[in-house]
Order: structure tokens, then sequence, then C-alpha cells
């Protein structure tokens, strides 16, 4: 494969710096503009990642530009994919792509009928620990999976994002915000969710912010900040997932399976690395050193991060003309499930879940290996 892909990024916000920082690892993809209704926005991140700073209009009507990377707020990523389809080209939006199944679907309409691609992040289950805990799960070193627990707990993100508003807002929350990192990996390792049960609530009607520049200044909270939920897959296996914004400290592991023969303990599904651990029956075994994947290596300081990753293998995906791993349909599977828990928590009854999906292929060393420049 020679050819290249334009890639334009669509917001200029916080998370952009990282696309436009690790892309240059992959090879097949070249971020060659940015925008943003700001545009002074645009020209500050285009000016320190030597890029071509466009306006919105233009960038979609850029020639050079093949795929767009949907970086805006979550409550406007349906309208600006759906205004990039429109104009001819591919998208790939950060998470979630959209807020219900509906404007998923309508999305999937007209990709069809313009024959362009959408993908989402996140990707992070790709990374080579979740890999390791797929093949792990795949070649049956545990069993077949019955159950498990998934905690995402914290105090909140308030505390250092400069414009925390969105996050307690409907299309925020510890669901729709993390929670896409932690359904897509259940979902990539045991396959796709049958139904959902959960309880949800708001530990404040309002919060405080105390990072700067709007350090004290107090934002109301229109989405719960709790939720604890049960996800029933089609598997059989029965996970508890349980997300909060609301918990200073806790003991939970991050991911925990289990298996008739064995226990797995998955790291943190919003990193790409971290230590997969294993028991045969009740106890430990070694396995480190057995699964040498170039997504685990460290390379942002001590962690390993190859966000854009996804975006890159949708890339080789058209040019190879197969499908690509964070598709359309897997993310609106995640979306579903993430809805109906919300959904569940309002109505006090279990929602069955509409949509269903393959597992993404697997991304073995060799063929993570094949994604990089």
């Amino acid at each position: 494969m020679t050819k290249t892909l334009g890639i334009g990024i669509l917001g200029c916000g916080n998370i952009s710096a990282a696309y436009m920082r690790l892309s240059p690892l992959f090879r097949g993809i070249e971020v060659r503009a940015c925008a943003d209704i700001n545009e002074a926005a645009a020209k500050a991140r285009a000016e320190e990642f030597s890029l071509r700073a466009e306006t919105v209009e233009g960038l979609l009507a850029a020639d050079d530009i093949d795929i767009v990377v949907n970086l805006t707020v979550p409550n406007a990523h349906f309208e600006v994919s759906k205004k990039v389809l429109e104009a001819g080209k591919h998208v790939y939006s950060e998470k979630p792509f959209v807020l219900s199944v509906e404007e998923g679907q309508e999305l999937a309409r007209i990709a069809k009928a313009k024959g362009r691609r959408v993908g989402s992040a996140p990707d992070t289950f790709l990374g080579g620990s979740h890999q390791l805990a797929r093949h792990l799960i795949d070649s049956d070193a545990v069993g077949k999976i019955t159950s498990g627990t998934c905690f995402v707990q914290s105090p909140g993100m308030e505390m250092w994002h400069p414009n925390p508003d969105f996050f307690f807002q409907p299309g925020g929350g510890p669901i729709l915000d993390l929670g896409p990192y932690y359904v897509s990996n259940l979902v990539q390792l045991l396959g796709p969710v049958k139904r959902v049960v959960a309880m949800c609530s708001k530990g404040s009607p309002e919060r405080t912010i105390t990072s700067q520049p709007r350090f004290g200044e107090k934002i109301p909270v229109g989405t719960p900040t709790t939720i604890h939920a049960v996800l029933q897959f089609h598997s059989g296996a029965q996970i508890t997932y349980c997300a909060s914004w609301d918990v200073w400290q806790h003991g939970h592991s991050n991911m925990e399976l289990y298996g008739r023969n064995g226990t797995l303990h998955v790291p943190d599904p919003n990193f790409f690395g971290g230590e997969v651990r294993m028991t045969e029956l009740g106890s430990f075994v070694n396995i480190n050193g057995s699964w040498d994947h170039p997504f685990s290596k460290a390379n942002d300081r001590t962690h390993a991060n190859y966000r854009t990753a996804g975006l890159a293998d949708m890339a080789q995906g058209i040019l190879e003309n197969r499908p690509h791993r964070c598709s359309l349909e897997f993310s609106l599977h995640v979306v579903d499930v993430m809805t109906a828990i919300l959904a569940s928590g309002e109505q006090g009854a279990f929602i069955d879940i509409k949509t269903t999906c393959d597992r993404p292929e697997a991304l073995d060393p060799q063929a993570a290996q094949g994604l990089l420049a």
C-alpha cells in the first residue's frame, strides 16, 4: 500500500493535540488541515503542528481531505458527521459518535448512499493489553467467561478540565463519556449485549469548578453521575458495571472476567497498555513476556499511547477494501448499550438491546505492526 489518505481535524479543543501529535506513528494517513468554529483556535493548532488552518466549510470542500475527524462536543457529533458525509467524505468521530440509535441509523443510511465510511473512537481496545486479554479468551485459557465486574469511579472532571460543563449534561456523564472505553472492550472480548438493567442517581445537583480559569464557578448537573448496571451478553456472561463521578477513592479493579477455569484481570480500558493477570483455577500464573505487541510499548513518557490507531485502521480498511475495526455497527451497538443503561435507570426496568454486531477482528502483534509507519 503506497497511497496516503488526507486527514482533516474538525474541532481544535484539548483532544485535537493528541490526534495531531500521534498520527505520524501510523502509515496511510496524513493530517493536513484543521478547522474550528473558533477560527483562532484552528489557527493556533495549525501553527503548533505545521498544518493548514481552514474554515469549517473550507475543510469540508478541500480536495486533499479524504477523512474528517470529528472532535466537536458530543451533542454536536451527529449533525457534524452528517455534514461531513453529505460533503462526500469519510468521517471518524470521537466518542460517542451519536447519542441515540436513531441518529446512528441515519448516519448509516447516508454513508451507504454516499459510499463512505463512518468510524468512531475509542480505539484503546486495540491496545496490546486488551488484545492479549482477547487472545487469552479466544484460546480458552480461562474457559468460558460466565461473569465479571467493571468499575470506573472518580470524583469527576471539574478539578482538571478548563471547561467541564458538557461532562455533566446529556451526552456526557460517566456512562456516555467513559462508558465507551469499557463497553467497547467488553463487546470486543465477549461479543454483543442482549439486555441491561440499571439504577442511576446524581450525587449533587451542581458541581464547583476547581480548575483554572473558572475556579469557583458552579455548573448544573443534568445527567446521572452514579450508575450501577448489569449487562447480560448473548454469550451468557453477566457483567456488573459501576460508573461514578461521586467517588473519591475505591479499591476495585478496573475489569475482572471470571471464567470456568480461571480469572482474567484486565487493566483500565481507557489506556492501551497495563498489566494483564491470569489465574488457572485459583492460582496466578506468569504470562509476562508471552505477548510482544507493539501497542504495549511505552511511547508517551511511561504510557503506551497509540491514539489514532482506529483511524489508521479505518484508512487502511478503505484502501484495502476490508472492514475496519472501529466500525459504525460496532460503535452503534456500544451506544445502544449505553443509552439502554440510562433508560433502564430512568424506567426501573430491564431493557432489551435493539442492535447487534460482530466482534471486531482481533489485532494481533503482526497486524498491529502493519498499521505503524
